[in-house]
Parts: C-alpha cells; sequence; structure tokens
C-alpha cells in the first residue's frame, strides 16, 4: 500500500493511474482468524481514442453506377467504437438505406450505386463511449468521372462476417453482409441446415445486419448471406459457436465435523466448454495427499483433525471465465456438554402411554450415552430401550415410571451428567361422545362430547363439520358450544338440510388428542323438482313430464300440478290424471284446461315432513283453439228510440272465449211469433246490441237469446230473455203545478200526477225546473223523482228572491212537455246576529238563562223565538228547548259539564248561534252566577237574574 494504492474497506482505490503501468488482473484476499478466501479475477484495462491525422485524403473518382468503399481508418484506441459519416455541410448523419451501408465492425461507408446526387464531401464520426470523447476524420472527395457509365454487373460481397464467431450464451449477435453491384443488390439470410431463423431474429432496414438477441445454444450452426439482382448473386457464410460461461449446480456449504471424522465436499458447474475444477485452502491451491482426495469437482480428506480447519474454495474455470464457491470447514473437539441442549426437565405422558426422554449433549467426537434411575442403572428390557441417537425410550408407562433420570456422556475428553423428571398423568377418556341422530329440518339438538381426564390437564373441544373445523369464537350461524371444563357439547339450533353430515369431536391436551364422531341426517321436505316439460298440449288437455328433485332425506310421497294464466290470481292446483300422483309418478295428463289460454306449469313434492318448494315453471304454451261454450248471462235492456230494440248483456271473459274471431249471435222475434231473427256482432268487447226496425211497436215484448261464436264455429245461446222495444215520450204536461216557500234556502213544487197510457206515454217519474229572472245570473236548477212522487223539496236558494218552477214528465224515451211556470218569493234571511249578553245562575238541579233581544235588519226575517241547544260535555246527542222569551228554564242533572248554545228562530231559518257556554258541574261550583260574555257582569244582566230567581219562587209558591 502506497499513496498510488489504498484499502477502502474491502475495496482497491489507485490513484492517478497510469495506462501502461496499472492495467493488469487484480484478485482480493480476504482474511480473518478462519482463513482466508480469494475472489474472482477482475481485469483492468483504460479506454481511449487519439485524433486523427489531419494531412488531406485523396480523391475518390467512380463512374456513375459504380459502386464505392468510403474508408475511415480509425486511430489508435481501445474499447468499442460507433461509426457515423455526414456528407458535405449536412450536419445530419447518412443515413442507411439498401444503397447506403455503414459497417460497424470496419467504420467504412460502403455505396452499392453511386448516383450523381452522391457527389461530394464525406466525413467518418468515431465515438468511444468507455471513453467518453468522439473524433472527427478528414474529408474525403467524392467526384464523378467523366468517361461513361458504368454498366450492370452480378454483386460482390464487400462486407463479410468472419467464417467463425464465438457466441456467449444471453448475448446479442449481430452479423454484417453488404454487397456493391448495379442495379442495386437485394440481401436475405438463412441458415445452411435448414432450420427457419429463430423468431427472435431483428433486421435492419437495408437488411445488412441480421442480429440475434439472447443467442441459447439452439441458435449455433451455419449462416449465409445471399446478395442477388438481376445480373447475379453472391453468398457470404459463417459459423456461430455457442459458447456460456460457468454456473454453479451444486456449492458446498459451510460444514462442522468431529475431529477423526471425514469430509466430502462435492461442486458441480455448467459451461461451455465444460469448465474443470481446482480447490484451494486458505486462499492457496490444494494439492492432493495421503489424507486428502481430489478428483474433479470431488474433494475428501479422512481422518480430520483440527489443523484442516479453514476456508476452502472450489473453484470452476473454463477458457472464458472462473468462478468460485466458498465454505468453511471447522474440525471439532470437545468433551461432552449440556449447557446448550439440557434434557427436558419434566417429561409428562399419561398412563399406557409410550415416552423418549432425549439426551444430546455436544460432543466431539461423539459421546457414549448411559441412563441411570436414582442410582441404578438401566438397561434394556421389554419395557426400556435405549435408542441409537442416546434417547431412553420407555413403552407402556406406569404409575411407577415416575420419577428422575439421569443421562451420563463419555468421549476421551470428559464426561457429562445431566437429569430429569418423569411425570406420568391419567388418560383423558371419551365418556359421552356424539351418536348418530335422524332430525328433522328445523328442530334443535344437542351433540354429547364429555370426557374424564387429569385434573391437572387442560382439555380442548374442537368440532368439525365434513372435515371443516367450525369456529365457534366467530359465533357461526346455528352452532353453540354448551357445557364447562369436563363437558364439550355443541347445540344446533333451528337446523337445516345443509347440516346433514359427519360431525368429529375432536379433545386435545398437552399430550394426547382423541376424537369420536357421528352421522347426523337432517330430513326435510323435498326440494324442488326439475326439468318440467309439456309433452304434449290440446284444447282442454296438457301431458307433463318431471324430474323428481332432493328427496332430503325422506322419500317423496306426493306431486301436485299447479297452473298460472294471465287470468288466474296466483298459482292453482289443476285435476290430473291420474287423480293422486304418488312419489314415483314422474308424468301425467292436466284436464279441465280452458282452450285457447296461454299455461305455465310447476310440479310441488310432499313428504311426511312437509310440502317442499316449487319447481322452476314451465315454457308458456297456449291451448289449442275450440267452439265456445260458455254462454252470456244477465240478458236485458229496453229502452232506445222508437223503432228500436235495445239488448244488453254480460261479456264473455277473454279465458272463456276458447279462440280467435270470438263475437256474439243475438237471435230475438216478438212475442208470438214462430221466426227467429238472427244477427252477428263482431266485437269480442261488446255488451250492447240495437236492432232497429220502423214496424216496431212501441213497448211491445220480445223474446231474445244471446250466443257466442269463434273462428271454430258457433256456441251455446242463452236462455230466452224478454225485452221490450223503445217507447215514446209521455205525450202530456202534468196539471196543478203549485209552488211555496218554507225559508230562505228552501221551497217545495207539487203537482198533479198524470193519467197515463201506451198512447199518451209511459211515466217513470217527473223532472222540476226551477230558476230565477235574474238575467245576469241564469240561474236554472233540474232534479228528478222517480214513481208516483208529487212533491219535491228544494233546497240551497237565495233568500228574498222570485223563483219560477215547472214541472214535466219523463220515460226511457225522453222528457215530455212542462206545466205552466209557477212563481214563489224566498223567505229573508234568518237574523245574522246571534243572541248576546247571555247570563246564567245555577241552583241545584235548575239552571236560568238570561239574554238580550236580537234586533234585525230590513232585509232579515223578523225573530220569531229562540232556540236553546244543550248536551253534556262528553256526549254527541243534543237537546233543544224552543221559547218565545228572551228566559229560560232549564231542570237537568248537572252531574257533568253542560255545553250550551242559544239562535234566533225566524220564517227564514234559525239564525246565527251564539258561543258555545260550558256550565260546569255542580261539585266545582258555589251558588253563584258567572256572566259569560264579558268579564265584568252587567247592570241588565244582574235585573235579569233577578227576573229568573223571583219566576222561579213564584212558581214554587
Amino acid at each position: 500500500m502506497s499513496y498510488h494504492y489504498r484499502l477502502d474497506g474491502g475495496s482497491l482505490a489507485i490513484s492517478s493511474p497510469h495506462t501502461d503501468q496499472d492495467i493488469g488482473t487484480y484478485q482480493c484476499l480476504a482474511t480473518n482468524p478462519l482463513g482466508t478466501i480469494l475472489s474472482r479475477k477482475a481485469k483492468l484495462q483504460f479506454a481511449y481514442i487519439e485524433d486523427f491525422e489531419t494531412k488531406t485524403r485523396s480523391t475518390v473518382s467512380v463512374r456513375e453506377g459504380q459502386g464505392v468503399v468510403l474508408l475511415c481508418g480509425p486511430p489508435p484506441h481501445f474499447g468499442d467504437l460507433s461509426y457515423a459519416w455526414t456528407f458535405n455541410d449536412n450536419p445530419l448523419y447518412v443515413q442507411e438505406d439498401n444503397r447506403r451501408f455503414v459497417s460497424q465492425e470496419t467504420g467504412n461507408l460502403y455505396i452499392a450505386k453511386v448516383e450523381p446526387s452522391d457527389v461530394g464531401n464525406y466525413t467518418c464520426f468515431i465515438t468511444n463511449k468507455e471513453a467518453q470523447k468522439s473524433v472527427q476524420g478528414p474529408p474525403t472527395p467524392l467526384v464523378q468521372r467523366t468517361d461513361g457509365v458504368m454498366g450492370e454487373y452480378e454483386p460482390k460481397i464487400e462486407v463479410r462476417f468472419p467464417e467463425t464467431i464465438q457466441a456467449a450464451k444471453g448475448s446479442s449477435v449481430k452479423l454484417e453482409c453488404f454487397a456493391l453491384g448495379n442495379p442495386v443488390p437485394d440481401i436475405s439470410w438463412r441458415r445452411l441446415d435448414g432450420s427457419p431463423l429463430p423468431g427472435k431474429v431483428k433486421n435492419s432496414k437495408s437488411q445488412a445486419i441480421l442480429e440475434i438477441p439472447n443467442f441459447q445454444q439452439e441458435d449455433e450452426g451455419f449462416y449465409e448471406c445471399i446478395a442477388g439482382n438481376l445480373r447475379g448473386r453472391n453468398l457470404a457464410k459463417g459459423q456461430l459457436i455457442f459458447y456460456a460461461l460457468p454456473e454453479w449446480e451444486q456449492k458446498i456449504q459451510n460444514t462442522y465435523l468431529s475431529i477423526y471424522d471425514s469430509l466430502l465436499w462435492e461442486c458441480k458447474a455448467r459451461g461451455k466448454p465444460n469448465p474443470w475444477y481446482t480447490w484451494l485452502k486458505n486462499g492457496e491451491r490444494l494439492s492432493p495427499e495421503e489424507r486428502i482426495q481430489i478428483e474433479n469437482g470431488t474433494l475428501i480428506i479422512t481422518m480430520l483433525n483440527l489443523s484442516d480447519s479453514g476456508v476452502y474454495q472450489c473453484a470452476a474455470e473454463n477458457k472464458y471465465q472462473i468462478i468460485y464457491a466458498n465454505a468453511e470447514l471447522r474440525v471439532l473437539a470437545s468433551a461432552p456438554d449440556f449447557s446448550k441442549n439440557p434434557i427436558k426437565k419434566n417429561s409428562v405422558v399419561q398412563v399406557g402411554g409410550d415416552i423418549a426422554i432425549e439426551c444430546k449433549p455436544i460432543a466431539f467426537p461423539r459421546a457414549a450415552i448411559s441412563w441411570k434411575r436414582r442410582a441404578e442403572s438401566l438397561k434394556q428390557s421389554k419395557r426400556v430401550s435405549l435408542l441409537e441417537d442416546g434417547s431412553l425410550k420407555i413403552y407402556n408407562v406406569t404409575r411407577s415410571d415416575a420419577g428422575s433420570y439421569t443421562c451420563i456422556a463419555t468421549n476421551q475428553f470428559g464426561v457429562a451428567r445431566n437429569t430429569g423428571s418423569l411425570v406420568v398423568k391419567e388418560r383423558t377418556i371419551i365418556t359421552l361422545p356424539p351418536s348418530k341422530m335422524d332430525v328433522t329440518v328445523g328442530e334443535s339438538i344437542v351433540l354429547p362430547c364429555q370426557v374424564s381426564h387429569d385434573p391437572s390437564i387442560e382439555v380442548v373441544f374442537v368440532w368439525s363439520f365434513n372435515g371443516d373445523v367450525i369456529d365457534l369464537k366467530k359465533g357461526v350461524a346455528h352452532f353453540e358450544r354448551i357445557g364447562g371444563e369436563s363437558v364439550g357439547d355443541l347445540m344446533i339450533r333451528n337446523i337445516q338440510l345443509n347440516h346433514s353430515g359427519k360431525y368429529l369431536c375432536t379433545v386435545k391436551t398437552t399430550l394426547e388428542s382423541l376424537s369420536a364422531a357421528a352421522d347426523i341426517i337432517v330430513r326435510g321436505p323435498p326440494g324442488p323438482p326439475d326439468d318440467v316439460r309439456v309433452e304434449h298440449i290440446s284444447s282442454t288437455t296438457s301431458q307433463l313430464s318431471w324430474r323428481p328433485g332432493s328427496d332430503n332425506n325422506s322419500p317423496i310421497q306426493i306431486f301436485t300440478v299447479q297452473a298460472r294464466t294471465p287470468f288466474s290470481v296466483g298459482w292453482q292446483a289443476v285435476s290430473t290424471v291420474p287423480e293422486i300422483l304418488n312419489g314415483k309418478t314422474y308424468n301425467a295428463t292436466v284436464v279441465g284446461l280452458s282452450p285457447w289460454v296461454e299455461y305455465e306449469f310447476r310440479v310441488v313434492a310432499g313428504n311426511s315432513i312437509g310440502i317442499g318448494e316449487p319447481s322452476k315453471p314451465s315454457e308458456l304454451l297456449r291451448t289449442k283453439a275450440s267452439v265456445p261454450v260458455v254462454a252470456p248471462t244477465n240478458i236485458n235492456g229496453g229502452g232506445g228510440s222508437r223503432s228500436e230494440l235495445v239488448i244488453t248483456w254480460e261479456s264473455i271473459p277473454e279465458e272463456l272465449q276458447n279462440g280467435e274471431e270470438f263475437g256474439y249471435i243475438i237471435m230475438l222475434r216478438p212475442v208470438g211469433s214462430t221466426t227467429w231473427i238472427k244477427e252477428r256482432v263482431p266485437s269480442v268487447e261488446s255488451s250492447r246490441f240495437v236492432y232497429r226496425n220502423e214496424s216496431i211497436i212501441p213497448l211491445s215484448p220480445f223474446e231474445v237469446k244471446v250466443g257466442v261464436y269463434n273462428k271454430e264455429g258457433e256456441g251455446s245461446l242463452s236462455t230466452v230473455s224478454i225485452v221490450y222495444s223503445g217507447e215514446d215520450e209521455p205525450q202530456l204536461a202534468p196539471r196543478g203545478t203549485s209552488v211555496q216557500s218554507f225559508s230562505a234556502s228552501e221551497m217545495e213544487v207539487s203537482w198533479n200526477a198524470i193519467a197515463w197510457n201506451r198512447n199518451t206515454g209511459r211515466v217513470l217519474g217527473y223532472e222540476v225546473l226551477y230558476w230565477t229572472d235574474d238575467s245576469k245570473e241564469s240561474m236554472i236548477g233540474k232534479t228528478r223523482v222517480s214513481g208516483n212522487v208529487t212533491t219535491k223539496n228544494i233546497t240551497g236558494l237565495k233568500a228574498n228572491t222570485v223563483y219560477f218552477a215547472s214541472v214535466r214528465a219523463y220515460n226511457t224515451a225522453g222528457t215530455g212537455p212542462s206545466s205552466p211556470p209557477v212563481n214563489v218569493t224566498t223567505k229573508k234571511s234568518p237574523p245574522s246576529q246571534p243572541p248576546a249578553n247571555i247570563a246564567w245562575k245555577l241552583t241545584n238541579s235548575k239552571l236560568c238563562l238570561n239574554w238580550e233581544h236580537v234586533k234585525t235588519m230590513e232585509n232579515e226575517s223578523e225573530v220569531l223565538g229562540y232556540k236553546i241547544l244543550y248536551r253534556q260535555n262528553r256526549q254527541s246527542k243534543t237537546h233543544i228547548l224552543e221559547t218565545n222569551n228572551t228566559s229560560a228554564e232549564l231542570l237537568v242533572p248537572f252531574e257533568e259539564d253542560y255545553l250550551i248554545e242559544i239562535r234566533t228562530v225566524s220564517d227564514g231559518g234559525d239564525g246565527s248561534s251564539s258561543e258555545e257556554i260550558r256550565i260546569p258541574k255542580m261539585s266545582s261550583l258555589s251558588s253563584r252566577g258567572f256572566p259569560v260574555s264579558e268579564p265584568r257582569v252587567h247592570f241588565l244582566s244582574v235585573i235579569m237574574i233577578f227576573y229568573c230567581l223571583l219566576f222561579s219562587h213564584l212558581n214554587n209558591e
């Protein structure tokens, strides 16, 4: 070491290196007290490139059409170079194509066929990446000769790859091939053994470079470049030879052996060519001796001694590289020692079990082992065995085997002892194992698992279902562990079909594991049947087939077929042949279907447990059409105009029409006639038909039947019904019409009934018209009464207004002439002011009331009297007392609060009510009166109370 060489940790630093002095091969040696190791070799070289000579280059003269090579001539250098050319003063490099090529091997520029545009100065640029330097050569002039044009000639290969190329595994191989010629030659590549080029190959734009990336053994062989044009072709070939650097297949490992043992180390490496091996110890080459055998990658050393300890290296080398595998050999010599591997302090075993007590002291060479129990040496017997590794094995342990055991280890360097205890425990026994059970879905069961065990041993219960552990700590649905320390029962709540299977209770202790299993069968209603198919369908029947679903551990006893149509309310059970479908029946004929209706079918299975889930619906199919069989009902009619017969019926629902082009047939004839008249109504939704004929006598009876038909034919007819033809409007007006007013909003119209006959028109009732003569309001009302009623009370009228009224008769054909109008003036409006200043006095069960007389306005009716409305607080029934005075006396039991209001009575009706007065029950009052409408007692109210008391006294007298 000096200022020039310096160690930085394990790195070698070279200050101001000299290119001629410091180049060469270096290796590192690492040393510690256990030995020395040698590193792989490292080769140091210095990359550089000198400048071009500055002398002018000669002019190159060529004919048009001739090929030319412009030489680069790199200056002295070391390291990989890359080449480029520029043309004239253009800063861009010459672009390669099938006519121009720059070789990265020679650096030369090749022009296969010169054109006039190629004339000019060409400059070569070289870059050394490792030296981080680029140099530029002097320009080379290219001029065109004037003595003619070069004729066509066959290709001449100027750039060819070597005949033999060594290619490393995983490297990228590039082969160059370029030819001069006129016309410009085409370049192609092939393998001489006939196999195709590897799919991974890459070609340059001009095809002059063939690149094989990640070169492997299968890529080696002969490659050929073909240059061709119209005048001929030329070939260049070479061989790629694969080589691989050594790689380890098996390395040596650190080894610790006892003195006098033997060492066997083997190392293996692959490579091409095959590597050879050398062995080093502490950086020095190892040679065969009396105890040392070396054969290729195998090293054997017999009768090891302490001097053999050290660091060894196996070196694998071929002509391309050397690699090292390193390992330490440590030769050991020591007396037996239990400090790092003592005998187990307490070995625990159950009665009747087997136990091995290990004795493995550290000793070099290996120690001889013997055992003592207390002071007595142990020997081999039927129950006691000394194993090869020094362990003591005791079979069928009894309580008397408990106690301390001592292992004695001996070699030439000394003796060591170590003692441990054997603890004997009672065996664990499953006293109540789970048993086979047969249960119904939805029930809750308990699977027992109870044990007897040594009190000092902790017991853990683990349940599994069909091989999977049930994690009870996570609160798995349905499963729950119940019981105490020795009880591990499993409760299954609301058991389901998927809970059928094998349940295993495993009892674990630190010493053993034992288990008991039981099969649980869960029975439930059958699963849904599968593959419900409609085999055949007619107008009223359908043949079905299906496959049974799972019986869920209970045999299927019955099947039921259900159907659904667009007209049904959900799924309905249908009749089948056979009528009862037992559990072995998988097909049936459904009967009683409606023609021309879309049906879906499904099947439900049942067993002794219950009815299962239904199958998936069958395909939606329509029954075939047939003649309709259901006739219309509720045949009726009547009314209409003169010369008309109106017939009505209830229309047939779609599900009973049985086919397309559905309609109705009308059969009619006058009562007493023998000839039927037949009409067709093609509308599906019709429920009314009008027959017109001028010869029809008004209100004459007809016999009527209504039938049905569709595309398949005519169906049933209804029974005969009597329907009357249309009639004329009434011809007579009512007489004796009169009207009178009962209040401001009410009047009554009366008239005499009309004595009618067929000629004057039937009378079904009367229509009352009423109106005012106020043209602004044009107020018109209309109301009807039926039968022989001859009065009509009309309400909701305006007060003090003249109303006109007229009456006319009506029937199904319309209304007749009106009676002469009559008129009446409604009463004035009732008083708008309610009674005021109401005072009351309650004594025992007698209530005296007084109020002010209500004065009316000019447009209001005079007050004729008053109404007192009273009711108990909790009842809705209201009682009314009428009086012409402004006072009143009520005799009622005041056990509850009373609500009282007072209103006026007049010709125009009842007036406005006073505010509601609450009279409290007797128990909450002293004998005193309370004014209601104002906070203080008016003078007038006091007088009224006095008058009421006086009037009451006189009555008592």
